[in-house]
């Protein structure tokens, strides 16, 4: 980084910046921790910061950057041995928050949702997770995977009827 330019320098600490915390949030959700999210994190900017002046000539560094991300959550899981699924984590934490008579309900609801939405094509469960999970707007999600906003609108769209399907169909079960 040294031998960067003072503008690529800025770019990368930009980007870091403003990406860094919806990376924490995602790993998080994925991983089920704050340490190994960190891990991830970190692993993922310090490929980022080695491909970072290639990366500032891409058309789409976002989506390149997202598929870092990715790669190192997959990598994270491989050193841990396990893949939790994100109800692991949130379904608890949704059922903290109702009033006492409700958690049981709420707990139940939240993991069958995230059982089905487990089910879905990755870049619908990146999606979903990222605007439900993470309450992100479609234009955040977008801007974090690094593709239209229409891409994502449309992801979420076959991600319903998808949902819709599995969450009727294991409500017959």
């Amino acid at each position: 980084m040294s031998q960067w330019n003072p503008t690529a320098r800025l770019s990368y600490w930009a980007f870091h910046a403003n990406r860094r915390p919806s990376y924490m949030r995602f790993a998080y959700l994925q991983l089920g921790s704050d340490s190994a999210a960190e891990d991830a994190v970190d692993a993922t900017f310090d490929s980022i910061m080695n491909e970072w002046l290639r990366m500032l000539h891409m058309d789409r560094l976002d989506a390149y950057a997202w598929t870092i991300l990715k790669q190192r959550l997959v990598d994270r899981q491989g050193q841990r041995g396990t893949w939790p699924d994100p109800m692991d984590i949130s379904a608890f934490e949704a059922a903290l928050k109702e009033a006492a008579t409700d958690r049981y309900e709420v707990l139940t609801d939240t993991i069958r949702f995230y059982s089905a939405v487990s089910r879905l094509a990755e870049r619908q469960r990146d999606a979903v997770l990222l605007r439900y999970g993470l309450q992100c707007t479609p234009g955040e999600a977008a801007s974090v995977m690094g593709v239209d906003e229409a891409t994502v609108r449309s992801q979420l769209g076959q991600a319903h009827r998808r949902l819709a399907r599995l969450l009727d169909t294991s409500a017959e079960s």
